[in-house]
């Protein structure tokens, strides 16, 4: 996909989009948002439990100031990180041994590995007030040796772990620092939350929307939030289904954090002709990405950037009736890739900027990340710092819906 034909997309069909859904918001002038507060969305990317784990000579985060001055340099401004709560809630400076949630990925540690959560967490986010970095608080409620997380048997439970996490960053005066909680990354997904177990039992990923569900949901957003009503609270989704948002109350979410990628649209339709797997322990998915990946993309550009498009406008729109502000922290391409013999980043970065560009278009992104891997361990993408800051400018150069300053993350970015 070139820049002109990119360009020539977002002057036809989102200039379209935009026109038909942003009639009430200001105007942009000379790139700027014009809105009373000129407020705009946040540059987010995610560096999940990575920031703790990886943190041996070459992994990434083995120097904290100089990996977030690099998150500065590339145009960043927020960041999403996992806080361990239920680690922090049981012990928060114990030192825990995690078991390795995959090998073949270059998220987190590839083999057993040993973290303390604090004063680590704090130091952190400390370094990233000193830069004006936001933190997005999730978790992906990491297995540990000891069976952690197996204590987590309601929403009571999995609330109160939260709020002791809040308290030892408020006592350290760095409440205001966090743009938002996110309670469990992609949640019910049996990776990150096995100790739920929804109804019917096999709805895990993309089952967000049953009864038993939001019910947990609810009752968890509903005991942080009663602590701490000005920390935008809530789940991130692997969405899956957007049918599924019809008639739905919502009310208990104060933004929806739907994770987004072309390789999962169409019911997979890419990854099916590749044939990846999403193997963990073995690179059997990786060679058939090799294989197939690339050359697969270049035979129909267009027809990929189209599904991007389409998935993107297609989950604005079907969150439109709830009045949810939207963020998208993991994202646009496929969902895992990573340095690696024959693989190359230059078709990732097409899709990725393609989807900055149209979610930016909708006006209602508070924060927009860019890939999953603007990290450093992801050296490839890590290195083009003219990619990063050209699409951070994309999201920069946004204006919000009016209406969406007035929620609860609307009301943060005013922080």
């Amino acid at each position: 996909m070139t820049s002109i034909s990119r360009r020539s997309f977002l002057k036809g069909t989102l200039a379209a989009y935009a026109a038909s859904s942003i009639s009430n918001s200001a105007p942009a002038s000379d790139g700027q948002a014009t809105t009373a507060t000129a407020l705009r969305p946040r540059c987010i990317t995610m560096w999940d439990f990575s920031w703790i784990e990886r943190r041996w000579s070459g992994a990434g985060f083995e120097d904290w100031p100089q990996a977030l001055d690099g998150l500065v340099e590339r145009g960043y401004d927020a960041v999403r990180i996992d806080a361990f709560p239920h680690l922090v809630g049981t012990a928060p400076e114990k030192e825990w041994t995690l078991v390795p949630v995959w090998s073949v990925n270059d998220w987190g540690s590839p083999a057993l590995n040993r973290v303390r959560i604090q004063p680590g967490l704090n130091e952190f986010i400390g370094l990233c007030k000193k830069r004006n970095i936001k933190v997005g608080l999730s978790t992906w409620f990491r297995e540990d040796i000891e069976k952690t997380r197996d204590r987590i048997t309601s929403a009571q439970v999995m609330g109160e772990m939260w709020n002791d996490t809040l308290v030892g960053i408020a006592k350290a005066g760095l409440l205001d620092s966090l743009l938002y909680v996110d309670l469990c990354n992609e949640w019910p997904g049996d990776m990150w939350c096995p100790f739920f177990h929804n109804d019917p039992p096999e709805l895990t990923w993309g089952g967000w929307y049953t009864e038993k569900s939001q019910q947990w949901m609810r009752a968890a957003c509903e005991i942080v939030r009663g602590r701490f009503p000005g920390v935008p609270t809530g789940f991130s989704f692997d969405l899956r289904d957007r049918g599924k948002l019809v008639n739905q109350n919502l009310e208990y979410l104060d933004y929806a954090d739907p994770h987004i990628w072309m390789s999962q649209a169409n019911n997979e339709e890419f990854y099916r002709l590749v044939g990846y797997k999403y193997d963990k322990f073995t690179p059997d998915s990786y060679r058939a990405l090799v294989e197939k990946g690339e050359a697969l993309y270049r035979s129909k550009p267009d027809y990929w950037h189209g599904l991007l498009r389409r998935y993107v406008l297609g989950t604005a729109k079907a969150f439109e009736p709830h009045h949810l502000p939207l963020m998208t922290t993991e994202c646009w391409a496929l969902v895992d890739f990573k340095d690696w013999p024959l693989l190359n980043w230059n078709w990732i970065k097409d899709l990725c900027l393609t989807g900055v560009e149209t979610a930016a278009s909708t006006g209602q992104w508070l924060a927009i990340g860019t890939s999953n891997f603007a990290a450093p361990q992801f050296r490839g993408m890590w290195s083009d710092v003219r990619w990063h800051r050209e699409a951070n400018d994309v999201t920069k150069r946004s204006v919000i819906r009016p209406e969406l300053l007035q929620t609860r993350l609307g009301l943060r970015l005013r922080a």
